[in-house]
């Protein structure tokens, strides 16, 4: 509880100073950034954030605490958000979560994700189930994409498409239900694909379902 309280009373007497840190130069923002990492660290080394910044100028900045997937981390980040101070221009958020406007990705309006060379929509994804693991109740899925023979599997696409599954899906979803990602060519026959924003919905609807006989299933509408 100490070290919690010495991150939170470092943030408050620093809080004006990260909440302008998108005005700054490059390199103050560097240097703003390694003070948070730094005193961060002091709590938890394993634990990251993310800051969001209002539309309005009377809007809350959002510090979004994150464990980067890992579980064995994730009571660390929630017990350090119980603790977080009111703060009048601030929000304190536990996990990387689901984007909210699911509609615009349903409508394929998104914005697309460029990495480096790599241009990706969301909306575009889609996957089919591989496996499901009784004991972990994860599963393991392919992701399909129209650009896959283009990039082939580089370590730049696999960490897009974290990133990108990890804004659908949240970062606690995300690792409590997926085991395995395996990234592959959309097939020409596409009956049976899943978009990826219906991951949860997806799971939702196996209630009562023998999941590996529908696995296979699918597997043979596709191919």
């Amino acid at each position: 509880m100490k070290k919690i309280n010495t991150f939170w009373n470092w943030f408050q007497d620093n809080n004006q100073t990260i909440k302008n840190l998108i005005n700054e130069t490059p390199k103050n923002q560097k240097h703003i950034s390694f003070w948070i990492n730094k005193n961060l660290g002091y709590y938890c080394k394993e634990i990251d954030f993310m800051i969001v910044y209002p539309k309005t100028a009377n809007g809350k900045c959002e510090l979004i605490l994150t464990a980067n997937g890992n579980p064995e981390y994730f009571n660390h980040v929630i017990d350090l958000v119980d603790n977080a101070p009111q703060l009048k221009n601030w929000k304190f958020t536990a996990f990387i979560q689901p984007i909210e406007r699911i509609d615009k990705l349903m409508k394929g309006l998104d914005e697309p994700y460029i990495f480096h060379e790599i241009s990706l929509k969301a909306s575009e994804l889609t996957f089919l189930p591989l496996e499901y693991h009784e004991l972990s109740h994860k599963v393991d899925i392919v992701v399909f994409l129209k650009s896959y023979n283009l990039y082939c599997d580089t370590k730049t696409l696999q960490q897009a498409i974290f990133i990108i599954m990890q804004e659908i899906l949240g970062e606690k979803s995300l690792y409590q239900n997926i085991n395995f990602v395996q990234l592959a060519q959309v097939p020409d026959n596409k009956d049976g694909l899943i978009k990826l924003y219906d991951f949860q919905l997806f799971l939702d609807n196996l209630n009562g379902v023998e999941l590996n006989n529908y696995f296979l299933k699918m597997w043979e509408t596709v191919r």
